[in-house]
């Protein structure tokens, strides 16, 4: 049991659970506030990531922080972003079962130690990884389950919108509910405290 996401951090740094170990250039653990109730999750970091060792800071990144910034959130300031996986797959491929699995008990304690109140799964993987594994993102994004007290939306993975940019109006309808869902029940999240 880890008591802080620092000492978190520190094990999973030094990971071996799965052969994605063997090709990266940093572990990318996650970045944010270690007080956010708002936590986003994607399937796993993309080439830029590896490099830089922080989630979401290529093309599909800097579209999230503009996604973000509409409805008044920051990566810095009020929400967690991290992944599934925490180093990348070959070309940027969908994590396997197996590397999800070993690494899914990182995620668990980031969540543990977070206790978030709101989870937003970015993207297909992490939709069915995170709340139910007949996903369909094309029809359920958007869409609230709540489960053992945390509330849960899929969305659109911000580089699925890149590559259909027709997303981008539904993709901006969600995050919409999001403020809202937030205003509901962490409005805390938009205090000066969290600035």
């Amino acid at each position: 049991m880890y008591n802080n996401l620092n000492e978190l951090r520190t094990e999973c740094l030094s990971c071996q659970n799965c052969k994605l170990c063997e090709g990266r250039t940093n572990v990318v653990f996650g970045v944010g506030n270690p007080n956010a109730k708002v936590m986003f999750i994607g399937e796993g970091p993309g080439e830029q990531e590896d490099l830089k060792g922080e989630p979401f800071v290529g093309r599909a990144g800097q579209l999230l922080d503009k996604m973000l910034y509409a409805v008044d959130l920051d990566r810095h300031k009020n929400i967690y972003i991290t992944n599934i996986v925490k180093c990348r797959p070959p070309h940027n491929r969908d994590p396997e079962e197996d590397e999800q699995t070993a690494c899914i008990g990182y995620l668990r304690a980031q969540t543990r130690l977070l206790r978030p109140k709101i989870i937003v799964a970015l993207g297909r993987i992490a939709g069915m990884k995170l709340i139910n594994p007949q996903l369909r993102i094309t029809r359920e994004h958007g869409i609230w389950t709540y489960t053992k007290g945390i509330w849960m939306m899929p969305m659109f993975h911000p580089a699925a919108i890149l590559r259909n940019p027709n997303q981008t109006e539904e993709a901006f309808r969600d995050f919409i509910g999001l403020r809202e869902k937030i205003n509901e029940v962490c409005p805390e999240v938009y205090s000066t405290e969290n600035s």
